[in-house]
Formats: structure tokens, C-alpha cells, sequence
């Protein structure tokens, strides 16, 4: 049972956390290392007994067996987190929630919710008179217990109020700063997170292609490859997800064989790369290697049809005729210059997306923020916030003289890579969107004259002229057959 005298009623937490998973599990203790006293709230009351007599024995956490204990255990104004999954679970307990709450009390959302919810929940609260942040969390477990990267958005009035709490429980970048800073307005921060969540699709893909490209291209032990992996490490690449990928790699089952070797190649995903892709296609951004990633995962899920073809079609691999050491340091320009190209995307999104919600992004800052605690946390990511810092208006990462410079010299390895993969018969679909981005990025002309000429053709949908100033629309009668009369213009 719950102990009566760490559940009285008096005010005297300082937040509320509703949802005792893993995530949840470790805010609080998180929260509770820092001196804050922290009143949880599960649905299931012998989740809570178990984590009072368990993991926060000693610390500084009040357990709350009903909604109503929980609000009434609260300083004001009363914060409360929660920690549920995403969609309808957020949507009732906030209805259960707001009828004990009082105006100027906080509700702050910290799971992955897509920020469309998040912009709903914003509104509706603020109408009640309560204050709602929608705040994107990253770093996994670990990160949760001892420093994750966070990112509120949401009823600006509120921020004062958690701040002290946030930027406490926060990771650390190496120059002090806390990997916690207010994001904006209603569904700033999930959207943030989102796009963090669409990048760290794009950095899983590109080491995963690494990784084949390495197996079957060159034919390396597995184990093998853990030295190569680490080796990056030390360098540009240097990162969270290349570093547990050479932990990975040097891991051994119990028979002794590569562990990763037995797991099935099916990728699974919770959404927010999918999301992120749509929202990317609503506002007419290209994140074409995140939609790789995607498609990747999805494609890898197809276990029995992949397998159904390989045996009817085939499915021949030519090794690679290159030393590995060059194939080695070609990759490694691959899979750098492929990186500059999905954060460059990602971070145009989220312009895009500023721009269009009224958000006032700091796309600086923001990649500050995910120097440390989060799962896509880099070296890299100090370039980047140095090239917002350089230039905040910045159209494109491939624009700034560094990534210019990198990018230009990672190119001959990178188009390297991605022949050897055509020709070997092996998928490296983030490596060739990436390039493809990038050649026509940086094109004087792309054969889109000729898709407009084919739209007017068919559906008299008017084209621009290069010796005629920009806004003017034109329609032709190709056929001599069709009219004059155009269909207007519009995006699509």
C-alpha cells in the first residue's frame, strides 16, 4: 500500500508526473536528484506502491493513488507532466485533468505527440485559462535518468514556471549551456522533436547502408567492422549512433557468433519520421533522404515478399574489385556528405515551418540544443550552430562556406560510393537521394519546363516564362484544338 505519510495533501511538490513507464520512471528520479519533490501518479496504483518501495525508496517522491490527491498535493502554480502515450490517452486525462485544475496551472505534455494535437491542446487550454506545453524529449532511458534533451513549446506564460525544473533534469553541452531552451509557440517544441525524430531516421539509414555496403560489398567480418565504426568515431562523424554501432558490431551472442547477425531485418517505427515526411510534402520542403529512411524501414518489414522475390527474381551481389581501404575512406565521405544534406533539409523544414505557424524558430539554438542528451547528438552539431550563429537567416546549410567547403570535398567518394552500390547490386537509397538533392539543389536548370509544358498540355495549367518577370502566367494552345481558356494557377 501507499505509505499515508508521503501522500499528504498539504502543497508541497513541486510538479506532478502522470505515467510510471520507463520514460516517466526516470524523469522523476531525474527530477528528484535535483532537490525537486515530485508527486506521481499512475493509473494502476501498484505501479506506484512498487516505484516507492523500489527504484525512488529514497528519494524525494510522493506517491498520489488518485487525480484529485495528485492536483492537491501541488505548489501553484500546479504543474503537472504527462508521461502517456501518445493520442487519445493525452486527450482523456487531460478531460479528467482540467475540471481539478485551476486558472495559471500548467499541463505540459512530454510525450511524442504530433504537434497538430499539440496546436488543439494549446488553444483549448489557454481558452480555459490553463497553460498547456507540448515538450519534445530525447535521450531514450538513459537520457530521461541523467540528462535528456528538451524541447518546450507552447503557452509562453508557463515557461518561467518550468524552466527552473527543465534546464535542471537537462543534459549539458560541452560549453555549459543546458540542452534545454523554449522552443515558441503552441506546436513549436513537438514539431521540433519531430524533426529531430526525422533526422535520427536519416542517421540510422545512412550508418545502416555503411554497415551493408561494408558486409556484402567487401565482405568483412562483423566483428571487424567494429574498429572502422570506432574510427569514425574519432572524427567527423563522431556521435551517439556511431558509437553504439561499434559496440554493436563487437557484440557476440551466446554461441559466440555476432549478435546483430540474428536479428531479423525488419525495422520497425512509431511515426514521427512518417510525420515529418508529410509535413514536409504540406509545405512544400524536400526531406528526400528522411523519406528514404522511411521507405527503407517500410520496405524492410516486407520479410516474406523480399524473400519470395529473391527467390524468383534473384538477387546477385557483385563484390566489390576495390581495395577495402579505399571502399573504407569512400564511405566515410558517403556517409558525411549524405548527413550534411538530411540536416540541411531538416533544418530548411523547420524555416519553412516557422514561417508558416508564426513560430520564430532560432534554428541556432535549436541545434544547440541537441549537442548532448539526445540520441542524435554530434560533433557535427557544433558546426551547425556555428553557421546559424554566423548567419541566422541562413537559407541552407549548403550554403555556409564550412559546409560548402566539406561537402566539395567529401563529393568524389560520395559519387564513388554510390557507383559501387549500383553496380554491386546493393541499395543505398539515402547515399544516391542525398546526391541527387545536391546536384539539383545547386542546378541552373532542372527539366521542370518540361513537366509544366506537359501540365499545361493536358490540363491547361499555365506556365512562367524565363524571359518574362516572375508571377506571370501563360497558357498555350498546343493542339490548336484546345481553347484559350486556361485552368488557373495553383499549387498543388
Amino acid at each position: 500500500m501507499i505509505d499515508v505519510e508521503r501522500t499528504t495533501l498539504e502543497p508541497h511538490a513541486d510538479i506532478g508526473v502522470i505515467g510510471l513507464a520507463v520514460m516517466g520512471r526516470n524523469l522523476i528520479l531525474n527530477m528528484a536528484d535535483h532537490g525537486f519533490t515530485v508527486a506521481a501518479h499512475n493509473r494502476t496504483t501498484e505501479r506506484i506502491d512498487e516505484f516507492l518501495a523500489g527504484e525512488a525508496a529514497d528519494a524525494t517522491v510522493v506517491g498520489a493513488p488518485t487525480l484529485e490527491e495528485l492536483v492537491a498535493t501541488l505548489v501553484r502554480p500546479r504543474r503537472v507532466m504527462l508521461m502517456v502515450r501518445a493520442g487519445t490517452p493525452v486527450d482523456a486525462t487531460i478531460d479528467k485533468l482540467v475540471p481539478l485544475l485551476e486558472p495559471g496551472d500548467i499541463i505540459i505534455d512530454g510525450g511524442n505527440s504530433e504537434y497538430t494535437d499539440t496546436i488543439r491542446r494549446t488553444s483549448h487550454l489557454e481558452g480555459r485559462g490553463l497553460h498547456f506545453i507540448g515538450t519534445g524529449i530525447s535521450g531514450g532511458e538513459e537520457g530521461a535518468r541523467h540528462g535528456p534533451s528538451i524541447m518546450p513549446g507552447g503557452s509562453a506564460g508557463a515557461w518561467e514556471h518550468v524552466r527552473p525544473i527543465f534546464q535542471s533534469i537537462a543534459a549539458v553541452a560541452d560549453d555549459g549551456a543546458p540542452c534545454c531552451d523554449w522552443i515558441g509557440s503552441d506546436g513549436a517544441g513537438h514539431y521540433v522533436k519531430m524533426v529531430h525524430n526525422g533526422i535520427e531516421y536519416g542517421d540510422m539509414q545512412v550508418i545502416a547502408e555503411a554497415y551493408d555496403l561494408l558486409r556484402r560489398g567487401t565482405g568483412i567480418p562483423t566483428p571487424d567492422l567494429a574498429p572502422v565504426f570506432a574510427d569514425w568515431n574519432r572524427g567527423k562523424l563522431d556521435s551517439f549512433l556511431i558509437e553504439i554501432t561499434a559496440d554493436i558490431m563487437r557484440f557476440r551472442d551466446e554461441d559466440g557468433d555476432p549478435l546483430v547477425e540474428k536479428i531479423l531485418d525488419a525495422a520497425g517505427q512509431k511515426g514521427t519520421g512518417k510525420w515529418t515526411v508529410i509535413s514536409s510534402m504540406l509545405i512544400g520542403m524536400p526531406t528526400s533522404l528522411i523519406a528514404e529512411a522511411v521507405y527503407g524501414r517500410i520496405v524492410s518489414s516486407l520479410v516474406e515478399q523480399r524473400l519470395e522475390a529473391a527467390t524468383e527474381i534473384g538477387s546477385p551481389v557483385e563484390p566489390f574489385d576495390d581495395p577495402a581501404d579505399e571502399v573504407i575512406a569512400d564511405l566515410h565521405d558517403a556517409l558525411y556528405a549524405s548527413k550534411i544534406v538530411s540536416y540541411a533539409q531538416g533544418f530548411m523544414l523547420m524555416a519553412a515551418a516557422s514561417t508558416e505557424h508564426g513560430w520564430d524558430l532560432d534554428l541556432g539554438s535549436i541545434a544547440g540544443l541537441w549537442r548532448a542528451g539526445c540520441i542524435i547528438r554530434s560533433r557535427f552539431l557544433n558546426d551547425i550552430t556555428a553557421a546559424f550563429r554566423r548567419a541566422p537567416d541562413l537559407p541552407s546549410l549548403l550554403l555556409d562556406p564550412f559546409f560548402r567547403d566539406e561537402i566539395a570535398a567529401a563529393e568524389p567518394g560520395w559519387r564513388r560510393t554510390v557507383v559501387r552500390a549500383v553496380r554491386a547490386g546493393i541499395p543505398a537509397p539515402a547515399y544516391s537521394s542525398a546526391l541527387a538533392f545536391y546536384d539539383a539543389y545547386r542546378s541552373v536548370r532542372l527539366p521542370a519546363n518540361l513537366i509544366q509544358a506537359q501540365r499545361d498540355y493536358f490540363g491547361a495549367h499555365t506556365y512562367e516564362r524565363i524571359d518574362r518577370p516572375r508571377g506571370e502566367h501563360f497558357h498555350t494552345n498546343w493542339t490548336g484544338t484546345g481553347g484559350a481558356t486556361s485552368a488557373g494557377t495553383y499549387e498543388a
